[in-house]
């Protein structure tokens, strides 16, 4: 391979990363999340050594040296490292284990990674956790940040975009990387979700799908005095973002609402079913007390007119007798 298939190489994750991480702006913008864990330090140390593992463009160096802090990134891909260096940080091409393994013991008050995990091997990541631990100062912090395999899409499609992504990393895991390595305490930060989330009443399937945060980080803080520990509290007591398990729970319930309005509306509609057959019932009697009166009438009109004939045939023979006695008379007075 000749160098200019060497300089390719090297500028491939750089412009990937342009593509597809967004602008310095956007990512030194979504950083300032871990501000409130780490500034405390500033109070306990006069000195905030930091190294920054996987650097990429230097956007976490940057944010830390307007803060104060004395940060130092490591990284393997030269276009990345050539980006730090124009801007003058203070960077070094090595692997992160490596690195970790040649700092003093409880030199840094922050390891961090960002978008490095998944590109590790287990065995690497494990002795990040070990080394990290080691050079941390008593409530230092190793901060890992990874895609978030709860969200679906995610884990999916989105993760494999990445060439050289090697395996999602659970939250779970991580969190128990830290703690198994030694950590006192953990703090899982879900990042990056859509914000007009929480402004939403209803949830559908494909927030479900899409909405959980698409990133995640672990804040582990080594042990520390009480003292130092109580400084910190604030920020862990938060909750940051949205899981897998809240959407669902969520979207579930609102299932349940519409089964529950549908088992309703059947209801309903069973009760209009009962109020119709009964009135149509009593519509059929209501026809049929009808017909009997019209049955009745008919009768009473057949014997009115039955009596009426037999009036008149009565009449017909009074006026035939009447007509008889009139002659039988006439006949009398003749014969006289």
């Amino acid at each position: 391979m000749n160098m200019q298939d060497l300089s390719g190489q090297h500028n491939f994750y750089r412009a990937f990363e342009d593509r597809y991480r967004g602008s310095r702006e956007l990512i030194k913008s979504r950083l300032q999340a871990y501000l409130p864990f780490i500034l405390p330090l500033q109070t306990i140390y006069p000195e905030c050594q930091t190294i920054d593992l996987g650097c990429g463009r230097g956007e976490w160096l940057e944010l830390l040296t307007e803060y104060r802090f004395q940060p130092f990134g490591v990284d393997l891909d030269r276009g990345m490292l050539m980006a730090c260096k124009e801007r003058g940080f203070s960077v070094a091409e090595m692997d992160a284990v490596t690195a970790l393994r040649d700092l003093p013991k409880e030199s840094q008050v922050v390891v961090s990674g960002f978008h490095i995990a998944e590109h590790l091997p287990f065995e690497a990541l494990q002795a990040i956790f070990e080394q990290a631990l080691r050079v941390l100062k008593p409530g230092g912090f190793l901060i890992l940040e990874t895609p978030n395999p709860e969200n679906i899409q995610v884990a999916t499609a989105n993760f494999y975009l990445d060439p050289t992504h090697q395996r999602p990393l659970p939250p779970l895991l991580l969190s128990f990387l830290a703690e198994f390595y030694g950590f006192s305490r953990v703090k899982v930060l879900r990042l990056q979700e859509p914000q007009e989330l929480y402004a939403r009443e209803k949830f559908s399937l494909s927030d479900v799908i899409g909405g959980v945060s698409p990133d995640y980080a672990i804040v582990a803080q080594k042990n520390a005095l009480p003292s130092v520990l109580a400084r910190f509290e604030e920020a862990f007591a938060k909750n940051y973002g949205v899981s897998l398990e809240m959407l669902e729970g969520v979207f579930e319930q609102r299932i349940l609402n519409l089964e529950n309005q549908v088992q309703q509306t059947a209801q309903a509609m069973k009760e209009v079913n009962r109020r119709a057959l009964e009135a149509i019932r009593s519509a059929s009697e209501v026809e049929k007390k009808i017909v009997e009166m019209e049955i009745r009438i008919r009768e009473s009109v057949e014997r009115s007119e039955s009596l009426e004939l037999q009036v008149y045939k009565s009449e017909q023979r009074a006026i035939a007798a009447e007509r008889k006695v009139i002659e039988l008379e006439r006949n009398l007075r003749g014969g006289e």
